[in-house]
């Protein structure tokens, strides 16, 4: 293959540190007239493009944006393909609206047709919200974890999803068994997993719809094959936990059955922990487990407020999730907006930096992917963005009275939204076009 090599002229900017670790002066990188050089698929060179055009050939190809900001590739630690079709369903709390509204949307992924074509309609919308890598639940059929893979694998996305695991305190018409579901979930990570980007994430949908020999065997699958991730919901709403406590009562605590059946590890992601205690947090930390911060979901199921800073104290990997369907948006940047205001509420400050922190670098740590997305640097993935600072007209206006890139970057994640993501590529590819 002919190399392949391009360069992108812009303000440039990403999170090359945890802010809450590092202070917010060094925990990015910006360059008000960068240069970001791609080849074959990957970040070769980044710097100031006085610097970089020199070095480079003279018929290299370079995109010049004005009025424009090139980004990282958004990370959605936390999201429901099955779910797309119910997003900004009304009037329930999380146990009622499972069974008003979820588990009767799910089932309809066993076609093949309306998987395949909810996939599509699905993976649009993260491209279209610069969404380039996210940890997906499917449902409980293989054919939806199928339909996902094949359209993501087009693309050359990075992307992890696995088959829901449910079996039981779901309707007959959506449950597996322990075994079938081991059988199908092995068959998916034999098919899938290490294919190209894509990764699997074996998925028990939470602790009250698993029978104790189901998660016996989630666990084993996680031991089978060690680079697997695991992705679970735990204590987003106060109904839930009471209810885990009757079902494991000879556990501590809810955070304790998933440690029980061996589920907390390095790519182990927990969405939610709305409710989590400090030990709860320390031992999180202590295995390398992360936590999906979902704060559009928690307002709309009105689960409560997370608690940033108890998980910064503890060193805990933290990313951002939108939660599709409980979330109402699949645009991060309206997430952070809502990230913001769940720190108000709790009397604490989410700097800008932070919350690019979170969609960006924070999910490529909390998903053990940092070596490859989540940043700008020469030799990862070249999954980037480009935000159009004149998107709307207030927007455009807003951003003429911004000083600085802090103050930029805020006005982008409160009046930002998909409108603003101008392209959105992933491998070098452009895969979204405003």
């Amino acid at each position: 293959m002919p190399l392949t090599r391009k360069a992108y002229r812009a303000a440039i900017l990403h999170s090359i540190a945890d802010p809450a670790e590092v202070g917010i002066e060094a925990s990015y990188e910006y360059f008000e007239d960068g240069l970001l050089v791609v080849d074959n698929g990957q970040i070769s060179a980044l710097g100031h493009a006085s610097e970089l055009l020199p070095t480079l050939p003279a018929d290299i190809d370079v995109t010049h944006y004005q009025d424009a900001l090139i980004t990282p590739g958004f990370i959605d630690t936390h999201i429901h393909l099955p779910q797309t079709g119910m997003v900004g369903a009304y009037g329930e709390q999380l146990l009622d609206w499972l069974n008003t509204y979820t588990f009767p949307c799910e089932s309809q992924f066993a076609d093949k047709a309306h998987a395949d074509e909810v996939a599509d309609i699905f993976i649009k919308e993260l491209l279209r919200n610069g969404t380039t890598t996210a940890l997906v639940f499917g449902s409980v059929h293989p054919q939806s974890v199928n339909s996902f893979f094949e359209a993501a694998r087009q693309l050359d996305l990075r992307m992890i999803a696995g088959k829901v695991m449910m079996d039981r305190n779901a309707p007959d018409y959506l449950t597996d068994t322990a075994e079938s579901s081991y059988v199908e979930s092995k068959a998916l990570i034999e098919r899938w997993h290490g294919k190209g980007r894509l990764h699997y994430a074996v998925t028990p949908r939470f602790a009250p719809t698993s029978t104790p020999e189901q998660l016996t065997l989630a666990g084993q699958l996680l031991s089978e094959f060690p680079d697997l991730y695991m992705q679970t919901h735990i204590s987003e709403n106060l109904k839930e936990i009471e209810w885990v406590k009757e079902l494991f009562p000879e556990r501590k605590g809810y955070l304790d059955v998933y440690d029980h059946y061996q589920l907390l590890g390095e790519r182990s992601v927990f969405a939610h922990g709305v409710h989590l205690c400090d030990d709860e947090c320390a031992r999180l930390a202590e295995t390398g487990s992360a936590i999906s911060f979902c704060p559009t979901s928690n307002f709309f199921l009105g689960s409560g407020l997370f608690n940033l800073p108890m998980a910064e104290k503890h060193k805990l990997n933290v990313g951002i999730g939108t939660d599709v369907g409980g979330g109402t948006s699949f645009s991060l940047l309206q997430t952070l907006n809502e990230a913001y205001k769940v720190m108000q509420l709790q009397g604490a400050r989410l700097s800008p930096f932070k919350s690019l922190y979170l969609a960006t670098l924070g999910g490529a740590r909390a998903l053990r992917l940092e070596e490859k997305i989540g940043t700008l640097q020469p030799g990862t993935d070249a999954d980037f963005l480009v935000l159009d600072y004149n998107a709307t007209p207030l927007l455009g206006y807003r951003l003429k009275q911004a000083n600085n890139i802090a103050e930029t970057l805020f006005v982008l994640m409160t009046l930002g939204d998909d409108r603003t993501v101008l392209q959105t590529y992933a491998a070098g590819n452009l895969v979204h076009q405003r």
